[in-house]
């Protein structure tokens, strides 16, 4: 029998917090970016910029021994891993010149004509924004309402991620967030090899078994917490050493909050379903129909 987590509502991280004509952390921070050029435009060696560590919003303690806070450490960018219409993913190396490193993912928002907004307002019901004009400047997709879109999503992921890393979800650390931008673990080999998808594989039966009951645990601990992806598909789980991780959580839904959560809950497990049906594990394993109403009394509390 799957257990019942207690739930925990964390629905005040999933808010963003936007003022002003850009955002108040955006306009701080391309002021800092002028003042630090104009100050110290010398970065040492062939790296790119000084570390941002110190006036990003930081991730959650515990904090993973690996994570690189010296402020005379640098960034280094090494190539683009995922370029989506929403946002690129960068391979980033910080580490102090002749000490520690650490990679990661790089993650960077941009506003977009291409977004559908009427998509947006689906995930986004639920979540306060604390200004009426700021919602009507999202509708008539100005550039401050493509602006404020921006930095709403990487708000949310953000938030997504420290919650669920700090309930012990398979998701990267997310080491810090900086306007649109997001620093996470990186999934994958010291060579900077990323994990595959799970779309890449072709598991044998018993992966493909091991691997369905990782996600009914991952989807059970996400109910938990009141919880669902809102676009999960084989296409944002990662297998590293033979473990899920899940990625791209900008559109993380509360499943109670949200007119539209029970719907995605669904919809999400009928999505990854039908991947693992494909490859072969027969429906009467994943059984998506007691699966779905397990997760919706899980997530009702």
């Amino acid at each position: 029998m799957r257990s019942r987590a207690r739930r925990r509502r964390l629905p005040d991280r999933l808010q963003p917090s936007l003022r002003g004509r850009l955002t108040e952390n955006e306009k701080a921070r391309l002021a800092r970016v002028r003042e630090d050029a104009e100050a110290d435009p010398v970065v040492p060696g062939r790296a790119d910029r000084w570390s941002t560590w110190d006036r990003a919003e930081q991730g959650p303690p515990p904090r993973p021994d690996w994570v690189v806070t010296e402020l005379a450490a640098v960034d280094t960018d090494l190539g683009v891993l995922k370029s989506g219409k929403e946002a690129d993913v960068h391979l980033l190396r910080r580490g102090v010149p002749g000490g520690r490193q650490m990679l990661v993912a790089a993650k960077r928002y941009r506003s977009s004509d291409r977004r559908d907004f009427h998509r947006d307002a689906a995930y986004l019901e639920g979540r306060r924004m604390r200004r009426s004009r700021e919602m009507r400047a999202i509708a008539k997709r100005t550039s401050f309402g493509r602006n404020v879109i921006a930095e709403q999503w990487a708000v949310a992921e953000f938030s997504a991620l420290c919650t669920l890393w700090s309930i012990g979800a398979p998701v990267p650390y997310p080491v810090q967030r900086d306007g649109t931008e997001l620093l996470m673990e990186f999934v994958g080999d010291q060579d900077g090899t990323a994990a595959p998808r799970l779309a890449q594989l072709r598991p044998d039966r018993e992966q493909l078994h091991q691997l369905w009951l990782q996600l009914v645990a991952l989807l059970d601990l996400m109910a938990g917490a009141g919880l669902t992806h809102g676009d999960l598909s084989a296409y944002n789980l990662l297998v590293h050493d033979g473990q899920l991780v899940l990625i791209d959580l900008p559109q993380i839904v509360d499943v109670v909050i949200n007119p539209n959560g029970e719907r995605f809950l669904e919809r999400d497990v009928r999505n990854v379903a039908a991947w693992f049906h494909r490859r072969g594990l027969p429906e009467s394993v994943t059984d998506v129909d007691s699966l779905v109403a397990d997760l919706l009394d899980v997530a009702r509390g």
